[in-house]
This record gives structure tokens, sequence and C-alpha cells, in this order.
């Protein structure tokens, strides 16, 4: 139940920009942001599944490519024996390596960023979809994008665009802002961004985020992590 705002520009000469917060369970245990993988993703920084081995969210900064992963409910009829963890899905997207087919896994939605131009890649377990993000801000979580029906987009997605981020430094401020506002909400509440999701019957609460801003050349992207998990306490971005 992860919430990602994306601005795609509508010039290629400016960068995609992109505000990832990550949903999940405390207990399950992950490295920061880093470079945390042996070739042939030795190039790659992103926040990954102790676990697992997989991302959260990657980057390849050389190749201008960005992924970050939500989880999504399925109709999949698989076993779980045939299932993989997700989360090598993203270090395959930032390789250049999109899922294709049906994919083995429960459902997602991928966004992926490559220089100016954004998508995000649906899976529910019977059909994978291909959205194409025009230039403006979107909104992700647990279903489609800009998806009106989905409480949180419905309250927050009107100010993230009214915040646009613009120029270098500190550039995404703005939506720090309209996060910080956001959690005047109850953590339990459906339009919260800073979740508890443990009421809806997931051991998930609302981490860490991560900032970035995306160009055909370079990758830049900062961490932060909450004081306390699902609730705000401010959020430093380094």
């Amino acid at each position: 139940m992860c919430t990602v705002v994306i601005r795609v520009p509508a010039s290629a000469d400016e960068p995609t920009r992109v505000l990832a917060i990550r949903d999940e369970d405390p207990e399950r245990p992950w490295n920061p942001l880093g470079r945390w993988w042996p070739e042939p993703h030795d190039g790659v920084v992103g926040v990954r599944d102790v676990r697992a081995g997989g991302a959260w969210l990657a980057a390849d900064p050389d190749a201008g490519r960005l992924a970050v992963l939500l989880n999504r409910a399925d109709e999949s009829s698989r076993p779980e024996s045939e299932l993989v963890s997700r989360g090598g899905i993203v270090l395959d997207s930032v390789a250049g390596r999109s899922p294709v087919g049906e994919p083995p896994t429960h459902g997602f939605n991928l966004v992926e960023v490559e220089g100016p131009h954004a998508r995000v890649l649906t899976w529910d377990g019977v059909a994978l979809r291909t959205i194409e993000l025009a230039p403006g801000t979107h909104m992700v979580a647990h279903d489609d994008v800009d998806d009106s029906a989905t409480p949180r987009i419905a309250r927050w997605l009107g100010e993230f665009r009214s915040a646009e981020p613009s120029g270098e430094g500190r550039w995404w401020m703005p939506w720090v802002d309209v996060l910080e506002r956001s959690a005047a909400l109850d953590p339990t509440d459906d339009g919260a961004i800073i979740r508890d999701n443990r009421p809806y019957g997931y051991p998930t609460l609302s981490l860490l985020a991560c900032v970035a801003s995306v160009s055909a050349d370079d990758v830049d992207v900062h961490y932060g992590e909450l004081r306390e998990p699902g609730h705000w306490g401010g959020l430093e971005l380094e």
C-alpha cells in the first residue's frame, strides 16, 4: 500500500521528479539507499529487501533509469510455490528488462522512469497492462493511476499538482509540505498517506521515503526514514 507521486515534464530537457513512500512490515529488514548488489547490478543504487534480496526502489544513474514497486491485489490462481518475490522485477526494470507475459508474482504496480518519460505497468494476476504517463503530476497507490476511488489519491492529488517542485537544491520541499499537511489525518484514515495499515489486515506501516530527479544521463536519489513507523515526525532526506 505504498504511494508514489510523479511529475512527468512537458519538455525532454527537464527531469522527471518522483516522491515514493514505502509501507512495509517494520519487522521485515531492509538496507537503506545504497549499492548492495553484485554484477550485473553493481552500478545500481536502491533500497534492498534483506529477506529476498530484491529492491523496493532502484536506479541506474548511468542509464537514467529508476523503478519503484507498489503491491496490488491480484486474482491469480497460481499456488504460492510457483510465485517469486516481486523485488527482482525492480532490478530487471532498471537494467532495461520490463516484465512481459504473465509474471510469476503477486500483483503489482511498477513505476518505470527513463529520463523524461514514465509509465506504470500493472499486473493483477490476469492481465499485464502498460499506462504511459502524460506530462503532469500523477499519483499511484494500490490500484489504478490517478484513481479517484482511492481515498488518498482523491484527497491529495490536487494538492500535489498545486505544489509543483521546481529548481535545483531541495526541490522536493513543496511535496514534503503536502505530506506534512496530510499527516494531520490519523494514520488509519482511508485518506492518509503516512499510514498504519494494520486495521485493514496488513502488518504494514509507512517507514521511509525517497525522492528522485531523473534525467537522460543521471538519477539523483535522496532517502529518509520516519522516526516512528506510521507517524509523521518530520522527514530528513539525505
